[in-house]
């Protein structure tokens, strides 16, 4: 028994040695290649802005426009919020004076200092009809600032697909246009033009 695990060690040691002198002649007999750099998806960015707000922008590597987009939404989320609550505050004022029962009068809260006198039906109708066009307006504004949001969105995903797309555009000095007064050739004349040579 004692043979065998001599032996078993004794092929681990030379097979070993082996690898690694095969590793020595492969490394020096092999060739250097450039590993390519990964290219920029702007279908990522734009996947990544879609499904979260941001994520494309911190894929781009414009990690300042992130608090942008997030401020932008928070904003615009708490103008909703406060809109919905005019709504829901004018529609309910709203619904109990026009019905004629004397136990729902959330409208009287609404009546500052006084400033209505609703016994007087004249002047009821004309509180009863600025309520609705105040409700009207809450609701108008809630659904405009909706909209707003779904075109900050939009633009979020686009800011980072247009970004994406030109985060290998080549900005250094090679970028040149060059111009300068050279001869040119028309109908075998010869007349005095500009020549323009552009460098990308």
């Amino acid at each position: 028994m004692n043979y065998i695990i001599k032996a078993v060690l004794l092929i681990l040691v030379i097979s070993t040695g082996l690898k690694t002198s095969a590793q020595k002649i492969t490394a020096a007999d092999s060739v250097m290649v450039a590993l390519e750099k990964p290219e920029h998806s702007p279908r990522k960015a734009t996947i990544y802005s879609a499904v979260l707000p941001g994520l494309g922008q911190i894929y781009n590597k414009k990690y300042w426009k992130v608090p942008l987009v997030y401020i932008g939404f928070g904003t615009l989320g708490y103008f909703i919020d406060w809109n919905n609550d005019q709504y829901t505050l004018y529609r309910e004022a709203y619904a109990d004076i026009a019905d004629d029962d004397p136990n729902t009068n959330s409208f009287e809260e609404l009546n500052f200092e006084g400033r209505w006198n609703l016994d007087n039906p004249r002047e009821r109708n004309q509180f009863s009809e600025a309520l609705n066009r105040a409700k009207e307006t809450a609701r108008r504004n809630r659904d405009l600032v909706i909209i707003s949001t779904a075109a900050f969105y939009a633009l979020n995903i686009i800011d980072a697909s247009v970004d994406a797309h030109l985060f290998n555009f080549d900005i250094s000095d090679d970028l040149t246009m060059k111009w300068m007064p050279g001869p040119v050739y028309c109908l075998d004349q010869r007349l005095v033009g500009i020549h323009c040579r552009i460098r990308f």
